[in-house]
């Protein structure tokens, strides 16, 4: 007797895999019988039809599965290298104005630097200039 519609229209049914559907049998006949879902839904009701359990470690949630930090501190990873190239780079040019920044102007540049006010070296140049101008 050949039930791979029936298997078929189990799976469907109950939205399992064919290879979780077994038939008794000793009931066969009943099964070859099953027209409709419900027909089917009766049957495994009846226990003509076995639907076997999920096997392995699929039902138990695995270890280490959760989203964990590490793409966030990889983007702060980048964030902080491009923060420390920019700011080493004005640094380097804020010590070779040295000669035309008093001290204390060269403190509240650094201090601006840090803060981040500054964009990029043309930035710092332009407050520079109008330092002078002063």
């Amino acid at each position: 007797m050949n039930l791979r519609n029936k298997k078929e229209l189990t799976s469907r049914t109950f939205n399992v895999g064919k290879g979780r559907i077994v038939f008794i049998e000793s009931r066969k006949d009943e099964i070859k019988e099953a027209i409709t879902k419900q027909d089917i839904r009766d049957l495994v009701a009846g226990g003509a039809i076995i639907i076997k359990s999920i096997k392995g470690r699929k039902k138990i949630e695995r270890k280490g599965r959760k989203r964990s930090a590490g793409n966030v501190r990889k983007i702060v990873k980048k964030r902080k290298q491009e923060y420390v190239i920019m700011t080493r780079k004005l640094r380097n040019y804020a010590r070779g104005r040295i000669q035309k920044i008093n001290k204390e102007e060269l403190n509240k540049i650094r201090k601006k630097i840090k803060n981040r006010e500054f964009k990029n070296k043309m930035d710092l140049k332009r407050y520079i200039g109008d330092l002078n101008k002063k």
